[in-house]
């Protein structure tokens, strides 16, 4: 879906002089129907990378081919969805003209259009609020709309720029909910992203770039996994027994081994809070219970197989 071969890009002053390597010499391929994230600090060169690979900028040397053409292709722009990190809405627009306007812009029959928008704003938890102008909307309901209108197309090649920036705990599980389904009917995911917690949650492979270079790539389990250490998961048992066991191991190892009660993940915890104070009082003030993934994103017909045209 995406093959970068030494790509690099200068940026030059106004004598045409370099001034910044934004990115140097990288190399890397996305996969058809994987979730790959692309990490690293400020300045490290991922924003300038995702602009390459939509084209907005050209490579100063290098080969990058997106859905096996050039970025800059017309037709490939149309089967590309993008959030940036920062929402970008016409403030006087409502909800659902807001997702009308961008389904003008892919050129989306009418029906397909509606269609597609109720799907939508049900999936976003905003149908109640479709009448409201975005620029009403707080940041994260804003950036519900920004993930809702980067879908429209339903695209092959889906890029998420902070896609979790300021929302709650609830939108963070529904967009990384989102992406796994995504992933799961064959679509690919570019996820940028300074939440780590959300990337190992959902991310199949990750590099890491630091200062235009990438560092290390490989899968989440390649890169974290600590082939020197063991953990052994244990059932309630009774203290005689877990003694014993405990003695046996101390015995095996010559020292005292390290024993915890696991926790709860925070986030699941808090998950099931809200969702039990949601059915003492079902009424919404901000934003609405998720009616799950679009059906259109969903459907079985989506099923098709990928099909790369050919270089031209």
């Amino acid at each position: 879906m995406i093959e970068a071969v030494h790509l690099t890009k200068v940026f030059t002053d106004f004598w045409r002089r370099p001034k910044v390597r934004a990115v140097n010499d990288v190399s890397f391929a996305v996969r058809a129907g994987e979730v790959f994230g692309l990490l690293g600090p400020n300045g490290s060169g991922k924003s300038t990378t995702l602009k390459l690979i939509l084209g907005l900028l050209h490579p100063t040397s290098g080969r990058l081919r997106v859905l096996g053409r050039s970025p800059r292709d017309v037709q490939t722009k149309k089967r590309i969805g993008y959030l940036p990190e920062d929402t970008y809405s016409y403030p006087y627009l409502n909800a659902r003209e807001t997702l009308t306007f961008y389904g003008m812009l892919f050129d989306l029959p009418a029906g397909v259009r509606r269609e597609r928008t109720a799907q939508l704003l049900d999936m976003i938890g905003l149908r109640h609020a479709q009448r409201r102008p975005v620029g009403e909307f707080s940041k994260g309901m804003a950036r519900r709309i920004g993930l809702a209108q980067a879908l429209i197309n339903d695209p092959d090649l889906v890029i998420l720029d902070e896609p979790t920036s300021g929302l709650d705990p609830i939108g963070c599980r529904q967009v990384k909910d989102l992406i796994q389904t995504l992933r799961a009917r064959g679509k690919t995911v570019l996820l940028s992203s300074h939440l780590l917690a959300d990337v190992e949650d959902v991310c199949d492979r990750i590099a890491i770039l630091y200062n235009g270079q990438i560092r290390a790539q490989g899968t989440i389990a390649e890169l974290l996994e600590q082939k020197s250490q063991y953990r052994l998961t244990l059932p309630e048992l009774p203290a005689a027994a877990l003694q014993r066991i405990l003695a046996a191991a101390r015995a095996e190892l010559g020292r005292e081994p390290v024993v915890e009660h696991p926790r709860r993940d925070l986030e699941a915890f808090f998950l099931d809070i809200v969702a039990q104070a949601r059915r003492a009082a079902p009424e919404a003030g901000g934003v609405g219970p998720s009616a799950g993934v679009a059906r259109y994103l969903t459907a079985d017909e989506q099923l098709r197989k990928l099909v790369v045209p050919p270089k031209t």
